[in-house]
C-alpha cells in the first residue's frame, strides 16, 4: 500500500459524477483547499450520516474557498441510490473510483462479507485535504467504518491553517529510521 505524504503531489484523477458530469482533481481545485471525502458506499449507515452532515456544511466550506466532493467505489446505480435515498442533492458525488487509484491514494480496501449488502470490494473511509498546488495538506485514512473526523474540528483547523499559514505536518514520515 502506498502512502501519500504531506506536501507531496496527490495524483490527478477523474471520476464520474451522479449529476452526469465529471470531477477531475486538477481542474476543480479550491481557492484554499479541496476536500476529498471517500465513503464506503450505499451499504454504510455511518457514511449516510457523514455525507448528510457534510452536505449541511457545504456553505461553511465554500466560504473558506474549499471545493468539496465525496466519492466511492460504488457503481453508478449504487451511487445514485445513495444520493436519492440519503437526500444528497447538493454535494458532488463521484462513483466508480478505480481500485488501483484507491490504493495509490493510500485507502484501505475491504472485501464484502458473504450474504451482505456490501459490494465485493470497496474502500474504507478517508478525508484528504488538498492544497491548490495539488499537494496533500491533511489526511485521515481509516481501516474501519467508525469514528469519523468531526467536521466542526476540521473547519476550526482549516481556519487556523488559513489565518496563520500553518504548514502541512508529517512530511518526514518517509525518512528512514536511524
Amino acid at each position: 500500500m502506498s502512502r501519500l505524504l504531506p506536501s507531496k503531489a496527490v495524483p490527478d484523477f477523474t471520476v464520474a459524477m451522479t449529476d452526469g458530469g465529471k470531477f477531475q482533481l486538477s481542474q476543480r481545485l479550491g481557492d484554499n483547499f479541496t476536500l476529498l471525502l471517500f465513503y464506503r458506499g450505499v451499504h454504510c449507515p455511518i457514511c449516510k450520516m457523514q455525507l448528510r452532515d457534510l452536505q449541511g456544511r457545504l456553505a461553511d466550506f465554500a466560504k473558506r474557498g474549499i471545493t468539496v466532493v465525496a466519492m466511492s467505489m460504488d457503481n453508478k446505480e449504487r451511487a445514485q441510490k445513495a444520493a436519492a435515498e440519503w437526500g444528497i442533492d447538493d454535494l458532488m458525488i463521484g462513483y466508480d473510483l478505480n481500485e488501483n487509484l484507491a490504493r495509490d491514494l493510500g485507502l484501505y480496501i475491504s472485501a464484502g462479507r458473504p450474504g451482505g449488502t456490501e459490494p465485493s470490494v470497496y474502500s474504507e473511509p478517508a478525508l484528504l485535504l488538498v492544497k491548490p498546488d495539488q499537494t496533500l495538506y491533511f489526511a485521515s485514512i481509516q481501516s474501519m467504518p467508525f469514528t469519523r473526523p468531526s467536521l466542526d474540528q476540521l473547519l476550526q483547523g482549516i481556519d487556523y491553517a488559513i489565518e496563520s499559514g500553518y504548514p502541512a505536518r508529517g512530511a518526514l514520515a518517509a525518512r528512514a529510521s536511524a
